[in-house]
């Protein structure tokens, strides 16, 4: 799918790149906004229902070749014809890989929002990774050749993986993609998606079934400006593509707002449905809404399917 931009408001890079290469003297002001977002709904550290060191217990399990003696409930094994180890909670790290579309597309932004689609995509990835880090998840920029990561430290190379890509080399041009980068995932890890979904559905469809076929669980919020949601351009308008060299002037653009919104919500259906079918989640956010309730609900979704995943099996 081609994304309608209006000529009126396609404003050019805000400095990101040099942010970046401050982030060591000084954190940028997306990432302050990242960090501010963040802590308006931080949740807090919570126990993960993982097994380590720790005092809560979370279930018996069979012995296997390793465990030592001490570690075996003799109690409980007394009652059994088999030994059985007692497993305790931990607070341990979660594997989550992030991916922001960094394509050109994201640098739109209409005279109907306050910032580009790329900042606030950047905004989202950043609180969320501080709120992860926070509850002692690991997370990692999807695409650069990081492992998944705890702490302050891990912030800082998301920071920079994000905002520091405004590179003409090759490699940069390869991670500013307009979609998720075909690269294995560990089996049972998470991906986060956050990007216009803007691209032809077909080519978005393949690789979420990619992640999906091996067996990651996924969540996408689609981040568009609300001049793309609405289409709310009047009288004689001229569209360009930022993408393609493409130019559309029209006499009449309310004309074509039915037939643009059909063709967006067939386009969005397509890939929600595939989602749901794989057990990805998918919601959208405007630029012109407050990225709170946007976060909040993806840290939800996060955090739900964690907890699912490690919750305790029924039975010994």
């Amino acid at each position: 799918m081609v994304s309608t931009r209006s000529h009126s408001a396609l404003p050019g890079a805000i400095g990101l790149r040099e942010q970046a290469e401050a982030l060591a003297e000084a954190m940028p002001p997306l990432v302050t906004e990242a960090e501010h977002v963040a802590s308006t709904i931080a949740q807090g550290v919570h126990g993960r229902r993982r097994t380590g060191m720790g005092e809560t217990f979370w279930q018996y399990r069979r012995y296997r070749e390793g465990d030592t003696a001490s570690s075996v409930d003799w109690r409980h094994s007394a009652r059994s014809s088999h030994l059985f180890v007692r497993e305790t909670e931990r607070e341990a790290a979660e594997s989550i890989w992030i991916w922001r579309d960094g394509s050109a597309s994201m640098d739109y932004a209409s005279d109907f929002a306050p910032c580009s689609k790329k900042d606030r995509a950047t905004v989202l990835a950043l609180a969320l990774s501080s709120l992860l880090i926070q509850g002692g998840e690991s997370v990692a920029p999807l695409g650069h050749g990081f492992t998944p990561a705890p702490g302050r430290s891990a912030l800082r190379r998301m920071a920079h993986a994000l905002i520091d890509n405004e590179g003409a080399d090759e490699d940069s041009a390869a991670k500013s993609g307009s979609l998720p980068p075909a690269e294995r995932i560990p089996r049972y890890a998470q991906v986060v998606l956050i990007s216009d979904f803007l691209s032809p559905a077909d080519e978005i469809v393949a690789q979420i079934k990619a992640y999906a076929s091996d067996g990651v669980r996924g969540h996408m919020i689609q981040v568009l400006d609300p001049a793309e949601e609405d289409l709310p351009f009047s009288g004689r308008t001229e569209f360009e593509g930022i993408e393609e060299e493409l130019r559309l002037t029209v006499g009449r653009a309310q004309n074509l707002r039915e037939a643009y919104h059909q063709r967006l919500e067939i386009h969005r259906n397509r890939i929600i449905e595939t989602a749901r079918r794989v057990n990805f989640t998918f919601a959208t956010h405007r630029t012109d809404r407050g990225p709170q309730t946007a976060l909040l609900a993806l840290y939800g979704a996060l955090s739900g399917a964690i907890a699912a995943r490690k919750a305790p099996r029924a039975g010994v």
